[in-house]
């Protein structure tokens, strides 16, 4: 953290986080931080995020300080004040960084009948806001309620409370590596977990830690990459990445020596994709085109799919989505999901496998989908995974086969995203 960042780097968080409840924009889409240095920016995001993640407890401490509820038109004041309670509160600014800038912001954006309001509240908070917090039932409150009634029938009462608190810690950086894991392990000093990824502590800049500008590693989830290797053994193999962008697992499948062909919608986002293939030294044949129509000249001997999804699994790294999603979202992305899985399954030869996967929690995101596929009378037939190719994690195998990895499995290390992964192969 850094609170000599000051204002700018402030009014870069505030009008983020504006734009991400007010106008359903990700955090990473609405964080203009033009003008800003990378450390700069980092901290701005750190502050939004924060305000986000803990957004159910902040509301209420607030709302304990007020006697009547902020009128609709006080919007600017109400994100005011949440940026400063996720300093003073969960980020231990020291309170006159925070209280001061926020008095200073609230007078140059002319909110002068609040002026006062915003340093009494903030001031109190300063002293009395952790105490009130250590009370709080943070798992709960900083849950939407759809998601907690969704991951209660899912996991059962137990698995969604041990859900949400892994939600309430910031994700580690775990990487992944081209080659000579455990020595990059010790060069870095990062622990290599059992599942092969590299794992530091959060912050700093990724891109002056060793080894990122020779492009020895890549960032990449530790549960985001097991998808890939549920394909096995894949040099010399032809496989398609569908739904690519940014590239982890392009980049997975490149560097085990597969021929790969990288497909993503987004022109933009496989720009991306290309510049992080560069800097590491892969090749892959890259494709602007939707997966759910587009068809390969011949079929592949693999296929892998990550499907668009909530995202409610990667809430540890992007907070805002638990505020951005809704209930019918996920019927919407369900349904495209099929699409794809349809396409998906026409593009695989004979022997092939294919893995369907997303980074989703909701259960209508996971095997309800190849169920259904299935059902349809796809020509395919579960291949079950097994607890040796997860690093040995058997609590990331289903009954079924499939790959269910939770925020809360490995949490003495740090946790993980939440992934759904099934794995067929066609008649």
């Amino acid at each position: 953290m850094n609170p000599a960042s000051g204002v700018p780097a402030r009014a870069v968080a505030l009008d983020a986080l504006s734009k991400v409840l007010r106008r359903r924009l990700a955090l990473d889409d609405a964080l203009d931080a033009g003008g800003l240095d990378e450390r700069d920016r980092a901290f701005a995001r750190l502050l939004a995020a924060t305000a986000l993640r803990r957004l159910g407890q902040i509301d209420r401490l607030i709302d304990c300080c007020l006697e009547h509820p902020l009128p609709a038109k006080a919007a600017k004041v109400q994100d005011l004040l949440r940026l400063g309670v996720a300093q003073l509160v969960f980020l231990d600014t020291p309170p006159h960084a925070a209280v001061d800038t926020a008095v200073e912001m609230a007078k140059a954006a002319g909110l002068f009948a609040h002026v006062k309001l915003v340093n009494a509240l903030l001031r109190r908070l300063a002293g009395e806001g952790k105490a009130l917090a250590e009370q709080q039932d943070a798992p709960r409150l900083n849950t939407p309620d759809w998601l907690w009634e969704a991951w209660t029938e899912a996991y059962g009462a137990e698995g969604c409370r041990a859900i949400a608190a892994a939600h309430l810690r910031e994700a580690p950086l775990d990487l992944s590596v081209k080659t000579d894991a455990a020595g990059w392990a010790e060069r870095l000093g990062a622990e290599l977990l059992v599942t092969g990824s590299l794992r530091r502590p959060a912050g700093g800049l990724v891109s002056a830690l060793p080894g990122y500008a020779e492009g020895a590693w890549w960032v990449q989830d530790a549960a985001a990459a097991l998808p890939a290797r549920l394909l096995g053994p894949v040099a010399g193999l032809r496989v398609a990445d569908l739904c690519a962008a940014p590239g982890g697992k392009t980049a997975q499948l490149a560097a085990a020596g597969a021929e790969v062909t990288a497909l993503d919608r987004s022109a933009t986002r496989l720009e991306r994709l290309s510049a992080n293939l560069a800097r590491l030294g892969l090749a892959a044949r890259i494709e602007a085109a939707d997966a759910s129509a587009w068809q390969p000249p011949q079929p592949f001997d693999a296929v892998l799919l990550d499907a668009p999804c909530s995202a409610t699994g990667t809430l540890r790294r992007h907070p805002d989505a638990a505020w951005l999603k809704r209930p019918e979202d996920v019927a919407k992305l369900a349904a495209a999901q099929d699409r794809l899985l349809a396409a998906a399954s026409t593009m695989v030869k004979p022997g092939g496998l294919l893995v369907f996967c997303t980074c989703s929690l909701q259960a209508e995101e996971g095997a309800g989908r190849i169920d259904a596929l299935l059902a349809g009378g796809a020509p395919f037939r579960r291949i079950p995974i097994t607890a040796d190719e997860v690093g040995g994690l058997g609590e990331l195998v289903t009954p079924a086969g499939d790959l269910r990895s939770l925020p809360c499995h490995l949490a003495e290390k740090g946790g993980m995203d939440a992934f759904y992964a099934a794995r067929l192969q066609r008649s």
